[in-house]
């Protein structure tokens, strides 16, 4: 089993600028996609509670770009559990272009999320649900050997 979650995705045009490389607000927007995603495959009980009075409120994102990529490029957004605390959770994404000749890393980013309950103008921080700390648990990045 691999330690990340990935989604695949192929870039379309509206997705590219003038220039015809891919804006970069999408690479964000496929973080969420991918989180998204992720709830769905993994954790779907947890979209029931976000129904309820979970919110998930994303406090910091970032993104690092290393090569460019354009339409109809193949992509694995693959994510991984950076730290799990109490009330916040933080992801690490990494952007592959796929291709017959082998895999490039086009680009890496960060996620800090913080659980929220209660009504939109009163939330206060929450514990991570149980169920999504669980389904979490897998991907959560392993210390390398030196």
């Amino acid at each position: 089993m691999e330690d990340y979650y990935e989604y695949r995705h192929t870039v379309g045009f509206e997705e590219t600028n003038l220039v015809g490389n891919v804006y970069y607000v999408n690479y964000l927007r496929w973080q969420g996609r991918c989180r998204e995603m992720f709830l769905y495959d993994k954790a779907n009980d947890v979209l029931a509670d976000l129904r309820s009075d979970l919110k998930l409120f994303t406090l910091k994102v970032d993104c690092e770009f290393f090569a460019e990529i354009t339409a109809f490029d193949q992509l694995a957004i693959r994510m991984r559990l950076i730290e799990l605390a109490q009330t916040q959770v933080e992801f690490s994404f990494d952007y592959v272009r796929l291709h017959p000749d082998g895999e490039v890393l086009v680009a890496r980013g960060r996620q800090r999320v913080a659980c929220m309950r209660g009504p939109n103008n009163r939330t206060s921080p929450a514990r991570v649900p149980e169920s999504l700390a669980r389904a979490l648990a897998p991907y959560r990045v392993r210390a390398r050997a030196a």
